[in-house]
């Protein structure tokens, strides 16, 4: 999938004073493995997982069974305050995989509908964004500037 890029001012709040006040050779193992937990905790699904950090720069490997999961995870590392990129090397091993999303980032004064009627040109739309996005997301009116969302295809 590639190289995304985040706004690292915003997102959740993951890092506390144990993974920041760590010497720096362990800082990246202390970050990946709270990143690691935030993975498991959301419940998102994969195979094989490995994340590591170089600084604010993450990669994610692994395998994954459909496109949607590896972007989920994308997704939910990559909206965590401190997170600056998120390298997804994933292999998605299904055997005729979907193809990839579209992503946005929200800016200010806007909504999930609003951001529906951009994509898909009809506002009432905006529950497959917010379907898409969880268990990140778990109220449609709850979203804020600097978020990235997954907006996927529909037929």
């Amino acid at each position: 999938m590639g190289l995304f890029s985040f706004v690292k001012n915003a997102g959740a709040k993951l890092f506390g004073k144990k993974e920041e006040e760590a010497p720096v050779e362990e800082k990246a193992v202390l970050k990946a493995s709270a990143l690691l937990e935030h993975v498991k905790a959301l419940g998102l699904k994969y195979k094989t997982i490995k994340i590591s950090l170089k600084g604010d720069d993450v990669v994610v490997e692994g395998d994954v069974d459909e496109q949607e999961d590896a972007e989920r995870i994308v997704l939910a590392i990559g909206n965590v305050e401190g997170v600056d990129t998120v390298d997804n090397q994933m292999i998605v091993i299904a055997p005729e995989p979907k193809p990839e999303a579209q992503f946005h980032t929200v800016e200010k004064g806007e909504w999930l509908s609003k951001i529906a009627k951009k994509y898909y040109g009809d506002a009432n739309k905006f529950n497959i964004i917010f379907e898409a996005n969880q268990p990140m997301l778990d109220h449609p009116d709850k979203i804020y500037p600097g978020q990235v969302l997954r907006i996927p295809n529909i037929d």
